[in-house]
């Protein structure tokens, strides 16, 4: 006969820690050879970057020294790289993060600090000195604020991660030329996120294009000597076309019925033709009837604010291409030198 006795089931142990761990090593391993392949290319990167430079006369001490410190590409520096205001926010809330009460009281302060300076540098090259202190407060807030990324890493990072990794890389060679010729020192090489420097926001290839030595003492400091920084920003501006005696453009209302052919800056036309067009001042007066050429520009389109623009909007978009950031230099221009 047949014992009557019970089945037992079958228990099975609970996995142990050792188990639980192999099985985090296992899952993580693939991440962890990702990581490890993407350092090792990046380590590669920077030991051909090291020979190109050593190979284009900069000396082994000054690039070992600069690129000691830097161990992989900065993830900061991408995420604002993927995100610029420039190209993503309307005109409006563009510029209301640019220009307030606060920003424009601080500039007409400026205008009064300075000048001597001003003067000397609007007569040597022609450019009215509001535009110079608009562009210093846009760019840096008076030079409060200049950046605090490092130049070397920033560019770096671009200059292997970008979409535009050949001109981020020649422009890190130039920054390594820049502190190889003892302009300024590697710790007070700081910036933006894209690598601009000091508190006009040269890019490395700028300061040789533009950088000028205004209290004549030897030395180029865009980053501390307020002679230097003015006059370097008036040399950029001259070396675009300004033109003197122009203003930059003006905001203005157009017909609804309006040619739309006729929006960008490749149509250029001068302000009577624009007056025949229906085109008016922002308090809906006629313009002038003048021979001043214009083009017309719509940020936003059409139902957003509507701009004429002359050669000077261009040259500030030599310093600039976005129309937002040329356009909010402009007003913040305009601004300092209204009536209270």
């Amino acid at each position: 006969m047949l014992s009557k006795q019970p089945l037992k089931t079958s228990q099975t142990s609970p996995p142990s820690l050792q188990w639980w761990l192999l099985l985090a090593v296992l899952l993580l391993w693939p991440m962890s050879l990702g990581a490890a392949t993407a350092s090792n290319q990046f380590t590669e990167w920077l030991a051909v970057l090291r020979q190109d430079a050593i190979a284009a006369g900069i000396s082994a001490t000054t690039v070992d020294n600069a690129l000691s410190g830097i161990r992989q590409p900065k993830k900061k520096v991408i995420h604002h790289d993927r995100n610029q205001p420039e190209k993503k926010a309307t005109l409006q809330r563009y510029m209301a993060g640019k220009i307030n009460g606060t920003r424009i009281e601080h500039g007409r302060t400026m205008l009064e600090r300075y000048p001597t300076w001003l003067t000397r540098v609007e007569q040597r090259y022609g450019v009215p000195r509001r535009y110079l202190i608009a562009l210093w407060g846009i760019e840096t807030h008076y030079g409060a604020y200049s950046g605090n990324f490092s130049v070397i890493q920033a560019l770096a990072t671009l200059a292997y991660d970008s979409r535009r990794g050949d001109y981020f890389r020649k422009e890190l060679l130039k920054a390594l030329q820049i502190l190889d010729e003892g302009h300024v020192s590697l710790a007070r090489m700081k910036g933006s996120w894209a690598g601009a420097m000091g508190q006009c926001q040269f890019m490395p290839s700028s300061f040789y294009h533009y950088a000028i030595d205004g209290n004549k003492d030897g030395r180029i400091d865009i980053w501390a000597t307020i002679p230097d920084i003015f006059a370097s920003m008036a040399n950029y501006l001259e070396k675009a076309h300004w033109q003197t005696g122009q203003t930059w453009g003006r905001q203005v209302t157009v017909p609804k019925d309006l040619n739309h052919n006729l929006i960008g800056l490749k149509t250029r036309l001068p302000l009577a033709q624009w007056r025949e067009h229906g085109v008016r001042q922002l308090n809906d007066s006629p313009l002038p009837s003048s021979e001043l050429r214009a083009s017309l520009i719509a940020p936003d389109g059409l139902n957003g604010p509507t701009y004429l623009v002359y050669d000077n909007f261009r040259a500030l978009l030599r310093w600039n291409r976005s129309h937002r950031f040329a356009i909010t230099v402009g007003t913040l221009a305009d601004k300092l030198v209204e009536k209270k």
